[in-house]
C-alpha cells in the first residue's frame, strides 16, 4: 500500500506491517539520508491519511508529515530537522540497530483519520510543522533572510576584505547565488535560511 524511495537507492516496497494500522519501513545507513519521499500506491478509506514518523535510533519517532488521497505523495528532508517530541515508539515496536558503524533507522506510516494528523502536525514546534520554519508568514523576516543570505555569500568573494559598500561585485556571482538560492528553495523549502544565523 506504500512505497518509500531514498535518493541513489533502489525503490522499497518490503513494508513490514506491524498492526491494522502501523507499518515501518527499515532504512539502512541511515547517516547517509538526506530526503526520502513516501507514496501511497492504493488509495486511503475516506477521511484517513497516513502520519509519516521518523525513527532515529535513541531518539524516538518524530512526526514528519502525512500522506492522504488528496497528497498521495511527498519528499520529506530528515537531515537536521530531528527533535525527539513524539512518542511513537510503543505504537511501531520496531528495533532499529546499529550495523557496522551505521545505524538502521525506520520511516514509520499510521493510518489514522485526517484530522488527528493535522491536530498532530499543529502541535510541532514551528520550524517543523511548516517546511519553511514560518518565514513565508512573515515578509519582513523573510526579506531580511534572503538579504543576509546574499551578504554572506558574496562577502566570501572579497578576498578577506570587508565587505563595504564601495566594492564592486561582478553579475556572475550574483547570477550564481541566486541559481543556488532558487534550487535550495525548490528542494528543501526556506528551512535553510534558519541556519544562516
Amino acid at each position: 500500500m506504500f512505497g518509500c524511495c531514498v535518493a541513489g537507492r533502489a525503490l522499497q516496497t518490503n513494508l513490514e506491517l506491524i498492526d491494522e494500522t502501523h507499518a515501518v519501513f527499515q532504512l539502512g545507513s541511515a547517516s547517509t539520508i538526506n530526503h526520502v519521499c513516501v507514496f501511497s500506491t492504493a488509495p486511503l478509506p475516506d477521511g484517513y491519511g497516513a502520519a509519516v514518523h521518523f525513527h532515529w535510533p535513541g531518539k524516538g519517532f518524530q512526526l514528519l508529515g502525512m500522506l492522504s488521497n488528496d497528497k498521495p505523495s511527498a519528499i520529506f528532508r530528515l537531515r537536521g530537522t530531528f527533535s525527539s517530541t513524539s512518542s511513537y515508539g510503543a505504537a511501531f515496536n520496531t528495533d532499529t540497530q546499529s550495523m557496522g558503524g551505521d545505524v538502521t533507522a525506520a520511516l514509520g506510516l499510521s493510518i489514522e483519520p485526517i484530522h488527528a494528523i493535522e491536530a498532530q502536525l499543529q502541535a510541532l514546534p514551528s520550524a517543523l510543522a511548516k517546511p519553511n520554519g514560518g518565514l513565508a508568514s512573515n515578509p519582513t523576516l523573510l526579506a531580511e533572510k534572503v538579504v543576509k543570505n546574499l551578504f554572506n555569500y558574496l562577502s566570501g568573494f572579497t578576498g578577506g576584505g570587508a565587505m563595504t559598500p564601495e566594492v564592486a561585485v561582478p553579475m556572475g556571482y550574483i547570477i550564481k547565488w541566486y541559481e543556488g538560492f532558487t534550487n535550495k528553495v525548490k528542494l528543501s523549502g526556506l528551512g535553510f535560511l534558519e541556519n544562516d544565523d
